[in-house]
């Protein structure tokens, strides 16, 4: 990237782009969340349905990455994107105009598919655009401003309940889905020039899966950020029950907490923001795995000794620091060398997260909703099973290609090369 290329693409003005796009995950799954009594009053369903359409959008946030990564590495990140949006359109409309639940569930899918290119295309575009220490500040800068929509969603759909029914919440969607196709048509550029893009036929995006999943290094990378981002699911799926049927708390104070914890993760990411170029990656991925590591053994020893509130939500909001630190590092050193599949590389990512959260989260509630035990276990298994990742594929990978390289160096010395 050139200098000139610098001064008209500021890095502070791509990140709010981008992470409008990043956005439109949290907004999608977060904002309908306090209409679904509504909606299920509605289509005189039952809970299970409604839960079904949630659980539709995720399957669509995390499939739909396998699909928009590969289509924005073969036809630019641009065509994608714009496409994306105004699937998104319709689906919203779909949504808000369903005339009963199954159909209601199906056009959920599609929204989250829709939603998933603004998620897995926004970190291909940071990639095409940076390398090394420039993608590490970026991607912090990147990851702080995307985590105030999920501060935000919840309460923006609560705000829009209190003047229309749930109908409103997805019109709403379908304007920020109209803002976002504004954005991709005048905002945008594209950024993957066309010698870059990936030629061939299903064949060739398969293969560049496979060779994704063969790279061991990226492999670990990917599975560290997967495993810790299921902490995340799991304190998103533990919580609510734990500050308000354990500790008590209302809505609107577990609501205060909730948010302060992605201050927390934000907070992580601008530490490694000021650090990058000054502090090598392994020792802020060490520091981060090590507060990691602490941080959920003191949330187990706080649930099994029925802690106070303020000992959980410490242990948790470090936890959280933890994330900031450890997420933008693991996607810069998983991407790094991958920029000729950058979508594809940022698609598995994308899935892992969405895919291991989902096998994870649900064991928080496996001993009912007024047991926080079964989610402090959880929370230090995924801390641990994220030091396991990186020690055995990350760090082993680096010290057989260190041998590899003296074993090269002792054969040339040999033949007196």
């Amino acid at each position: 990237m050139s200098d000139n290329d610098v001064r008209n693409h500021p890095s502070l003005k791509l990140a709010l782009m981008l992470s409008a796009f990043s956005a439109l995950g949290p907004f999608t799954v977060d904002m309908y969340l306090a209409s679904l009594p509504q909606i299920m009053d509605d289509f005189d369903t039952n809970a299970s349905l409604i839960q079904a359409s949630l659980t539709a959008s995720l399957l669509g946030l995390g499939l739909g990455q396998l699909v928009m990564g590969p289509l924005s590495d073969r036809y630019g990140r641009r065509k994608p994107l714009l496409m994306a949006m105004i699937l998104y359109i319709a689906a919203s409309i779909g949504c808000a105009a369903a005339p009963h639940i199954e159909l209601f569930i199906a056009v959920r899918f599609i929204q989250g598919i829709a939603a998933s290119a603004g998620l897995v295309i926004s970190r291909a575009i940071a990639r095409d655009r940076y390398s090394g220490v420039r993608m590490t500040k970026f991607i912090s800068l990147l990851t702080t401003i995307s985590n105030i929509a999920p501060l935000i969603s919840p309460n923006a759909g609560s705000a829009v309940l209190s003047y229309s029914s749930w109908i409103g919440v997805f019109v709403f969607l379908a304007m920020l889905g109209i803002l976002l196709t504004a954005i991709s048509l005048w905002g945008v550029e594209e950024s993957l020039p066309i010698e870059r893009r990936v030629r061939g036929s299903l064949k060739t995006l398969v293969e560049n899966y496979i060779s994704l999943f063969r790279d061991r290094s990226f492999m670990g990378y990917a599975l560290l950020n997967g495993i810790l981002f299921a902490g995340i699911f799991a304190f998103v799926a533990g919580t609510p029950f734990i500050y308000q049927n354990i500790y008590g708390l209302s809505p609107v104070q577990f609501s205060i907490l909730f948010a302060m914890n992605g201050l927390a993760i934000m907070v992580g990411s601008q530490l490694v923001k000021s650090m990058a170029g000054r502090m090598s990656e392994r020792l802020m991925i060490g520091i981060g795995l090590s507060l990691s590591f602490v941080s959920t053994a003191a949330i187990l020893i706080a649930v099994l000794s029925y802690g106070s509130l303020w000992t959980v939500f410490g242990s948790t909001f470090l936890f959280a620091i933890s994330i900031g630190i450890i997420g933008p590092m693991s996607i810069t050193l998983a991407m790094e060398p991958h920029g000729q599949i950058a979508g594809s590389a940022s698609a598995v990512l994308g899935t892992l997260q969405f895919a291991l959260g989902a096998v994870i989260s649900p064991f928080v509630g496996i001993a009912g909703e007024n047991s926080a035990i079964p989610f402090g276990i959880v929370m230090l298994v995924t801390s641990v099973l994220a030091i396991v990742s990186y020690i055995v594929v990350v760090r082993s990978d680096a010290a057989d290609d260190d041998h590899s390289k003296a074993q090269s160096i002792i054969r040339r010395s040999k033949r007196g090369i």
